[in-house]
C-alpha cells in the first residue's frame, strides 16, 4: 500500500511550519481555495490564523517544537478550541529531501492526518506556569553565583581580602562592607565596625 493510500486518522488536521517572523499553515486541500497561507507572528495575526483554521473545520494542528517560537501559536490555538500536536523537530529532519517552508507545512499536515506524528508531552497550563517560574528561579540562582564570583574577583584586584575572612560575602557583614566600599568608605577600621555580632570572625 502506498503512503498516500493510508486511511485518514485525523481528517481535520492542519500543519504549521513556525519561524521567528512568519508561520506557514496548511489545511486539507478541500477546505479552502488557498489551503496554504502565511501569517506573521504578531498576536493579531495569530488570532486571524486561529479563526481561519476554525472556519476550515480544523480540530488539531501539528507543529514543530522550534525553540520557544511555538509557544504563542500553541496558546492561541488552545484558546480557540484547536488541539495542538507538538512534534520533535529532530524527527522531521530525518525525512529525506529538501523542502521549503511552503512544502514543510503541507508535509506536517499530511503526516498528522495519517497518524504518523507523535505528540510531545505538554502539561496543563497551571503546571506550565509553575515550571516556568522554577526554571526562571534556577536561572537567577545561576546568575547569582556568577555575580558573586565577579565580586570576589573585584575584591581581589583591589587587594581587599574580606572574602578570605568571612565565608559568605553576600551575608549581612559582607554586603554591609561591600556597600560601604561602593559608597566611598576606605577606612578599614570603619569597615570592620560593620561586622555583625553573630559572625565568627573577629573585628
Amino acid at each position: 500500500m502506498c503512503l498516500e493510500d493510508r486511511p485518514l486518522l485525523e481528517a481535520n488536521a492542519a500543519g504549521i511550519d513556525i519561524g521567528a517572523r512568519e508561520i506557514y499553515v496548511a489545511v486539507p486541500p478541500d477546505r479552502d481555495e488557498h489551503p496554504v497561507r502565511v501569517f506573521s507572528t504578531f498576536t493579531e495575526d495569530l488570532e486571524t490564523m486561529a479563526k481561519w483554521l476554525v472556519s476550515c473545520r480544523v480540530t488539531t494542528v501539528a507543529m514543530e517544537s522550534t525553540g520557544v517560537y511555538w509557544i504563542p501559536p500553541y496558546d492561541v490555538l488552545e484558546q480557540h478550541g484547536v488541539k495542538p500536536c507538538l512534534v520533535d523537530a529532530r524527527g522531521m529532519k530525518n525525512v529525506p529531501g529538501r523542502r521549503t517552508d511552503w512544502h514543510e507545512c503541507q508535509w506536517l499536515q499530511f503526516l498528522h492526518s495519517v497518524g504518523l506524528l507523535r505528540a510531545a508531552f505538554r502539561p496543563d497550563g497551571e503546571v506550565c506556569a509553575v515550571r516556568s517560574l522554577m526554571r526562571h528561579r534556577n536561572d537567577l540562582v545561576q546568575m547569582t553565583s556568577q555575580h558573586i564570583q565577579h565580586m570576589h574577583k573585584a575584591l581581589t584586584q583591589m587587594n581587599v581580602q574580606i572574602h578570605h575572612v568571612i565565608s559568605d560575602i553576600t551575608g549581612l557583614t559582607g554586603l554591609a562592607i561591600v556597600d560601604a566600599i561602593g559608597d566611598g568608605q576606605r577606612d578599614p577600621t570603619e569597615l570592620a565596625k560593620l561586622r555583625d555580632p553573630h559572625i565568627k570572625a573577629s573585628e
